[in-house]
């Protein structure tokens, strides 16, 4: 008993604020409840940031200048007038009024600051009807959060990622393409390595690719400020959600003016990015109509994508985007590793031009909107290997140049939140190795292909498969039944197995005492 008290007593900020955030559910769809507190935190935060500023001002003895937005958007501070400010919201919390109040505090910060213009929920609060005393509850929860306290823990920045990841683990398949899972993001990151220069998602949902690179350039020393952030975002409310997860990061980012849909209207014609990372939609049906884009400039000279599947309309337009010596990073379903018709013709052109670099297969269950596996793929612009500069005698050389490397991640990953997998650090670090030996024309450690995990294939191998992009056509595999643990599998499927049991449990009584208020008995 001592010991279940201890670990209640242990819960972090972020699941703490999770229950109590969870006692909207039922009033309010989690679509939209998201909004409701990722807005709050939003609020608390930026507040936050304001009155540390505005002491600031106060301690240089220039009170005079407290109400002037550019003091503290000098500082990369938001401006809130008085009745924005959470200082305000709290004094009202208990009040009927309180929801409306709310949406004009996030109006008239939106309207003071231009930055923020279609980041925050419009009118959310007023409309969703919400009951009083669960969003005071709700309030003085994110009230206890002191946003500023520990600068290198990044608190606000934890706090807003796990609720990210909750909702989209909440709304499940099919609504929760806003977010792609963190290990994904951070080995994306590691292998294509965006120190600097113009990084770009044309499908940046919640801006979860930013945020990581930004991570990345912080955690290897590099400087923030030589990297430029443009991407696009088609859904509305998603679009709000990325630009608010920047705005509390203070990452300056180009999303476009609006929302809008990557194909119809591209909102950067002209970029060339250094960078390119990004999960697109898979397998987009009906993503143009059949006499529409067929002489867009971003087909290259390629053919026209089908009109059935948008998986090769997103790889050209990402190759488009590509300055001449671009890398990208991209997430799509394995269906696009092989077929024929036009994605056929486009695949051979894009690995006789030299483009397709990596194709790295993920396990299954790594996203909460789908339970296939993926695939990983790695572009780049200018294949050559990189120059590790060594002592003569510990050089190998070898030409890159025309292959292409193949990875098998399937047996790869951690248990994560029961039914779910994600990469561990080992895992990352591991694949990244992997990759970067073999990228690397001089090094001390010989790249070499290793059955069930890794394969680099020539462009003569990849011709005789039909330019096919199914990395078991060239990894070995060995007999897999000699090494399977039984007794694990068989753990596995039973714990699978009484989570069904307890679910169709849970199931049968809700319909019992649906059948008992309606005034029948059943048994």
């Amino acid at each position: 008993m001592a010991k279940q008290v201890a670990a209640k007593k242990q819960k972090s900020i972020e699941e703490s604020l999770w229950d109590s955030a969870n006692k909207l559910r039922g009033t309010v769809e989690s679509s939209e409840y998201k909004h409701v507190v990722l807005g709050l935190i939003f609020l608390k935060f930026a507040s936050d940031k304001f009155e540390e500023r505005r002491k600031e001002l106060i301690e240089e003895g220039k009170e005079k200048y407290l109400e002037m937005k550019e003091f503290y958007n000098m500082k990369n501070v938001f401006f809130l007038p008085e009745e924005s400010r959470w200082s305000a919201i709290i004094q009202h919390a208990k009040q009927n009024d309180i929801a409306l109040r709310i949406d004009t505090a996030l109006h008239t910060v939106e309207k003071n600051n231009p930055s923020l213009k279609g980041a925050l929920p419009d009118n959310y609060f007023s409309r969703l009807n919400m009951d009083v005393s669960k969003l005071a509850a709700l309030l003085d929860s994110i009230n206890n959060i002191d946003t500023l306290k520990d600068k290198e823990q990044d608190i606000v920045g934890r706090v807003y990622e796990y609720f990210l990841s909750k909702f989209a683990l909440a709304e499940g398949k099919g609504k929760g393409e806003f977010y792609t899972p963190k290990s994904i993001v951070n080995l994306i990151a590691e292998l294509i390595e965006p120190y600097k220069g113009i990084i770009y998602d044309p499908a940046c949902g919640s801006g979860g690719m930013f945020v990581q690179s930004i991570k990345f350039i912080e955690a290897h020393h590099g400087n923030t400020r030589e990297v430029s952030i443009y991407g696009q975002e088609y859904t509305a409310t998603t679009y709000k959600l990325a630009k608010m997860n920047l705005a509390i990061r203070g990452i300056a980012a180009n999303l476009g003016d609006v929302p809008a849909d990557t194909f119809g209207k591209d909102q950067h014609p002209d970029l060339k990015a250094d960078f390119i990372m990004a999960n697109p939609p898979f397998n987009q049906k009906d993503w143009r109509a059949s006499n529409e884009l067929t002489n867009d400039p971003r087909w290259m000279g390629y053919e026209v994508p089908p009109t059935s599947n948008a998986n090769y309309a997103w790889i050209l337009n990402i190759a488009s985007k590509l300055s001449e010596n671009g890398v990208a990073g991209f997430i799509l379903a394995n269906g696009a590793l092989s077929g024929g018709g036009e994605e056929y013709k486009i695949r051979k052109k894009l690995i006789e031009n030299g483009l397709v670099e990596a194709i790295l297969v993920l396990p299954r269950n790594m996203f909460y909107t789908t339970d296939i596996s993926v695939t990983l793929w790695i572009l780049n612009k200018n294949k050559k290997a990189k120059i590790v500069e060594l002592p003569e005698e510990t050089r190998k050389y070898r030409n890159r140049e025309h292959e292409v490397l193949f990875v098998d991640l399937r047996q790869k990953g951690i248990p994560f939140e029961k039914k779910f997998t994600q990469f561990s650090e080992e895992d990352i670090s591991k694949v990244t190795k992997t990759y970067h030996i073999w990228q690397s024309e001089r090094c001390a450690e010989e790249y070499e292909n290793i059955p069930e995990y890794c394969y680099a294939a020539s462009l003569e191998e990849i011709r005789a498969k039909d330019y096919s992009l199914v990395p078991s056509k060239y990894i070995e595999f060995v007999n897999r039944d000699e090494n399977l643990d039984f007794d694990k599998k068989m753990k596995a499927l039973q714990s699978e197995f009484k989570e069904l049991l307890k679910q169709e449990e849970a199931s049968k009584k809700e319909l019992m005492d649906v059948f008992k208020t309606l005034g029948y008995e059943i048994g």
